[in-house]
């Protein structure tokens, strides 16, 4: 007996000692490598930590290593004089929660006809896997796979290199930070196997639908169980996909595996990275603390697009994520498709939701209403796992509010206690904002104030009946788009001289290919099998714009990153179908370019923009010296060493496609401001362009010169924007503090657009 509990002992004890490391990212001089050293990996080994601690090393996009360390010995690790930086080891979300032809695609016509619908484009999508064998990664007709890739297939649980093909060229898996941590996947860590393939297979179904919406093929009569039937296609259906897996299930995404496949993914030769992940917290990280920054930068900086999701934690003002100038931060709008559901009193009256129920429906047949949230207790209202009597929802429509546990399996909680039917009613934050779900109970989603007048007849009226009514698909819903309320919003928490979503794509119920690992719910008691499913987040409109960049860079080889995110944000439309200003969808009232960035992908437009504004390293390397990062601290994002100009630059003056200004106010004070932009002609040679200035309430703006010639010879050419303000009269707009306009440039042809944005901070 005092054997075994010695054993148990030593057990615990070993697992206390293991939960006290951590995995930690460390960046490392590479220029300081001992020549007695072979290799980087050697120098790490001999000097830095154990071979067996070391999960990654980084040598492409990042100089370093990840390990697993005690505090204390990562502590001690910066006092080596080659140590620049060792942050922890973080864990990221997904950003989840008729498109192509809703941004201006369109079938032998404009940039797919251009662009060879993205022809020989590798996007890296990183992800939870691929289902390789789904129709929309089919690689019918497609040609040879690229000659300058250099990637690999890599072999895992219920994969294997013929999982690849001409369509998915390669595929990677990174898990070893995933592994390292505890608590994840199983007791201490490690891939659950139960629940999860250790390969490129994908078991949650996120990266299957986010790599179809950027580059799946034509897939004829698609739909999700009768719903949004149609033609699925991606963005760019013949551009090529390499995965890289980085999320696990029920797991998150860890920085030392990102990181690890920017490294990767740059080495193997990828055009476009698409990227759906990001931090859920509401709090941003320093770029140098950010490994997606990071690793960005080291892609953008070697003419890699770099598509991010801008997180989903709106209608909060600053919550957008991904904030790094070399990203392109997505943002999310509805389309003009909706699956429309009723819910029916026993008054007559009828209250407009979502659903995409598609069991037996309730014929109209009418139900007691019940909400367990009149008692007061908070599971109970939320419809939490084992909040709910069965002796009192039995038979009844369950009225749940929105929150803490998925939508759906509030659902599955109303069904397992005997409720025949569920409403599921926003709360104030969600605002009108509605999300379609597979649910397993008849079940329809409606908005704050149709659930609190249903609240409330139900309170006057405790024998109160409803039914609910399922209206399949329409199409051709207007106002469209709408920002969507879950997408996030500015301002810039980092740097707000940088206006942050940069535009918004398609992201409120977009239909794409699935997994068969899992049904459309992702609950584990939802049995169904779905070829394609419906699903709502940043994460879905990221893609968008991923594809897209595959379209332009296929049309248009020479253009930057920057410059292809240019051409998206200056042709963007801020305007929706009925031809008014785009509205918020949590509160209808007119949105901003804080919710939106530039506007509405459009690219029937950015395939011939006219102007753009381009970005080059030394931009960026002059950006971070003006917001006052040191030189050492610049060199953890850019690898190599990096002087700061004598005189600092302006922040407001990196040339980005929009306008950002911070007035510091003082007591009766005109407040002035002078930043410079520059354009590069990409249209016709000879044009001369003219400026036209809306300017912000309370704001004027001016621009010199009000004429830009180009021509064979002139190129490029600058201007200066000057903003200037009374102080006290300054009309400051919203929650925000801030006012809107904009500068655009017209040849006739060519509408180049740029959002001002100018807030009032108080300088003491």
């Amino acid at each position: 007996m005092s054997s075994l509990l010695y054993y148990y002992l030593c057990v615990f004890v070993s697992v206390v000692l293991v939960s006290a490391q951590e995995t930690y990212i460390v960046r490392v001089d590479n220029s300081s490598k001992p020549l007695i050293f072979p290799t980087h990996y050697h120098w790490y080994t001999a000097e830095f930590t154990d071979p067996d601690k070391i999960l990654h090393v980084y040598d492409t996009v990042f100089h370093g290593f990840s390990a697993v360390f005690t505090p204390e010995k990562a502590s001690a690790l910066l006092e080596h004089p080659s140590v620049l930086s060792a942050f922890q080891d973080k864990r990221r979300q997904l950003h989840t929660t008729r498109s192509p032809q809703f941004i201006g695609l369109r079938n032998q016509k404009g940039l797919w006809y251009e662009s060879d619908y993205g022809a020989d484009v590798i996007i890296g999508i990183f992800d939870t896997g691929i289902w390789p064998e789904h129709r929309s990664f089919s690689d019918l007709n497609l040609g040879p796979v690229p000659k300058r890739w250099k990637g690999v297939c890599e072999s895992g649980v219920k994969f294997s290199e013929k999982n690849c093909n001409r369509k998915i060229v390669g595929a990677r898996f990174f898990s070893k930070g995933h592994e390292a941590s505890s608590g994840f996947g199983s007791i201490f860590g490690g891939i659950n196997e139960t629940i999860e393939f250790k390969s490129p297979r994908d078991a949650e179904g996120h990266g299957t639908h986010t790599a179809s919406t950027a580059a799946g093929r034509y897939a004829f009569k698609a739909s999700m169980e009768g719903y949004a039937s149609g033609i699925a296609k991606g963005v760019a259906p013949k551009a090529r996909i390499a995965v890289y897996k980085v999320c696990w299930k029920n797991a998150g995404c860890f920085d030392s595996d990102v990181l690890a496949a920017f490294d990767a993914a740059v080495k193997d030769g990828v055009d476009v990275i698409s990227i759906s992940v990001g931090g859920g917290d509401g709090v941003s990280s320093p770029y140098y603390l950010d490994p997606i920054a990071i690793g960005a930068y080291g892609a953008v900086s070697r003419g890699i697009f770099v598509s991010s999701s801008a997180g989903n934690d709106g209608p909060n003002g600053m919550s957008v994520t991904n904030l790094a100038p070399w990203l392109t931060t997505v943002g999310a709008s509805t389309i003009d498709r909706n699956f429309p559901a009723d819910v029916v009193l026993n008054d007559g009256r009828k209250f407009y939701g979502v659903s995409l129920y598609a069991g037996e429906p309730l014929n109209g047949k009418m139900y007691p209403l019940i909400y367990p949230g009149k008692s007061g207790d908070l599971s109970s209202s939320l419809c939490m796992e084992n909040s709910l009597d069965p002796k009192i929802v039995q038979g009844k429509i369950v009225i749940c509010d929105r929150g803490s546990n998925p939508r759906v399996a509030k659902g599955l909680v109303v069904k397992r206690a005997g409720g025949v039917g569920m409403i599921l009613a926003n709360g104030v934050s969600n605002g009108e904002g509605l999300i379609g779900d597979a649910h397993l109970i008849p079940a329809c989603s409606i908005g704050y104030h149709e659930g609190e007048e249903i609240k409330k007849h139900l309170a006057s009226n405790p024998s109160a009946t409803a039914t609910l009514n399922f209206k399949g698909t329409v199409i051709g819903i207007k106002p469209a788009p709408v920002v969507a309320s879950f997408s996030a919003r500015g301002p810039n928490g980092l740097n707000p001289q940088v206006l942050k979503p940069d535009l918004i794509a398609p992201g409120v119920n977009i239909l794409a290919a699935w997994t068969e690992a899992v049904g459309p719910t992702g609950l584990d008691s939802d049995k169904r099998k779905v070829e394609f499913n419906i699903l709502s987040g940043t994460s879905m409109a990221c893609p968008h714009v991923s594809g897209a960049a595959a379209l332009l860079k296929s049309a248009h080889p020479d253009w930057s990153p920057a410059s292809i995110r240019s051409a998206m944000m200056t042709t963007a439309s801020s305007t929706d179908n009925s031809f008014n200003q785009m509205r918020d969808e949590a509160d209808q009232k007119p949105a901003t370019p804080l919710d939106y960035g530039g506007g509405l992908l459009n690219l029937d437009l950015a395939m011939d923009p006219g102007l753009v504004y381009d970005l080059s390293n030394e931009d960026y390397i002059t950006f971070l010296c003006a917001i006052d990062y040191s030189p050492n601290t610049i060199q953890v994002i850019t690898k190599s060493p990096v002087k700061c100009p004598v005189k600092k630059a302006l922040a407001e003056n990196l040339n980005y496609p929009s306008v950002s200004v911070l007035l510091s106010s003082g007591s009766g004070k005109i407040m002035t401001k002078t930043l410079y932009r520059t354009v590069t002609n990409v249209g016709e040679i000879n044009s001369v362009y003219r400026v036209k200035i809306e300017n912000p309430r309370g704001v004027h703006v001016s621009v010199k010169p009000e004429e830009l010639v180009f021509s064979e010879s002139v190129r490029k050419l600058g201007y200066s924007v000057t903003v200037s303000a009374d102080g006290n009269n300054l009309a400051l707009g919203g929650d925000s503090g801030t006012v809107f306009g904009s500068i655009s440039w017209s040849d006739g042809k060519h509408v180049v657009q740029s959002p001002v944005v100018v807030t009032q901070i108080t300088v003491s």
